[in-house]
């Protein structure tokens, strides 16, 4: 059993944060990956066109910001390099292949035992601590619905995670299941490319564009939530009007609101909405059965397919392996307690980028934890 004294579990973005914040005040720790690679839903998971959705000071992480000539909305492939620049700047040093089975915490002496699976080997390595961080993400495990037919349909099934690009799609009929960023974004790339698109809106959504997202985060500093909400809404209305002869609704309850409450973020639009206004990009409703290449939807329409990309999002295995706590994560992975005092657990377990504010909470969460640990020790 290796001893020691922070092990953080989880090398994306939020993991690398963490470990760069122990290493700038000298504190001990490990970071356990169970990819191949760092930041592996961006460097491998992610499509082409992807950028950051909020403007570059918002998304960068403890002591080291964008090069000044970076672009307001950074590439993926710009987050990449600046992702490669930070972990060799501070030094960190994932351990790979290292898939975490258990961890507790000995009532005796306060310490976690973390029990890991070495994927290369498949030997199970013990490590013990007395500090445990978990920082394995809002997006963690694939999730895929279940639809009656879907083993069947004889057309092309995909995850978000492994569509790159519409170009090998031009022409034909595609489906799009999930209206989030992802999914509106993966519309407008698949249509730009000259494929028939389809997207599926099961619920209401907010649609607002980055500048009124940029304008509400600033507001935010100053006004109440409830005020900076009701004032992107009736700009949204100014802007996209009545949405519902789209087939688009919206919620009643605000967008930063239900990005807090249920981790549901408002569409971001980067000219999606227009190719719907003009019908390039077809909206259905939920997903009912599907039979060979058609799909029965539930207003009893059906369409063929060529193709189905589901942009459904992603399901969190913390609690199959994260023993002994009842107070700092719930059972989807999320923190339980309310921000900003979501990232400390008990008997020295904290959480980072787990508050649904994307990469400006988990920069926070990284310093006030290295800064506890360093108090504590």
């Amino acid at each position: 059993m290796k001893e020691e004294m922070v092990i953080v579990v989880g090398a994306g973005p939020s993991g690398i944060a963490a470990s760069a914040c122990l290493n700038h005040l000298s504190i001990p720790n490990i970071l356990l990956e169970r990819e191949d690679c760092f930041a592996s839903l961006w460097k491998k998971k992610s499509y082409d066109r992807l950028h950051l959705h909020l403007a570059k000071q918002f998304c960068q992480l403890p002591h080291m910001s964008y090069p000044s000539e970076s672009p307001t909305y950074v590439s993926r492939k710009q987050f990449i390099q600046y992702l490669d620049d930070y972990v060799s700047r501070f030094d960190v040093k994932p351990l790979y292949h290292r898939s975490v089975e258990s961890a507790t915490c000995n009532e005796a002496d306060g310490k976690w035992c973390v029990k890991v699976r070495n994927l290369d080997s498949d030997e199970v390595e013990e490590y013990l601590a007395k500090f445990l961080v978990v920082a394995t993400g809002e997006t963690s495990d694939v999730y895929v619905p279940e639809v009656e037919g879907l083993s069947n349909f004889t057309g092309q099934v995909l995850h978000s995670t492994t569509y790159k690009s519409g170009e090998p799609f031009c022409s034909k009929n595609v489906l799009v299941v999930g209206c989030g960023n992802s999914g509106m974004e993966i519309a407008l790339d698949l249509s730009n490319f000259g494929a028939k698109t389809s997207i599926v809106v099961r619920n209401p959504v907010h649609m607002l564009n980055r500048e009124m997202v940029y304008m509400g985060i600033v507001l935010l500093k100053y006004l109440p939530l409830h005020i900076v909400d009701g004032a992107l809404v009736l700009l949204s209305k100014f802007i996209y009007g009545d949405m519902t002869k789209f087939g688009l609704g919206r919620p009643k309850e605000g967008p930063f609101f239900l990005k807090v409450k249920d981790g549901k973020y408002p569409v971001i639009d980067v000219g999606t909405f227009q190719k719907i206004k003009s019908g390039e990009i077809q909206v259905l409703p939920s997903l009912r059965s599907i039979k060979g290449d058609n799909v029965e939807f539930a207003d009893g329409k059906s369409h063929q397919f060529d193709a189905i990309i589901f942009a459904t999002g992603f399901k969190r295995s913390t609690n199959k392996w994260l023993k002994d706590d009842d107070y700092l994560l719930d059972n989807n992975g999320i923190a339980k307690p309310s921000f900003p005092n979501h990232w400390k657990g008990r008997n020295g377990l904290y959480c980072v980028g787990l508050s649904r504010r994307g990469l400006y909470g988990a920069a926070m969460d990284a310093e006030n934890i290295a800064n506890d640990i360093k108090a504590l020790l």
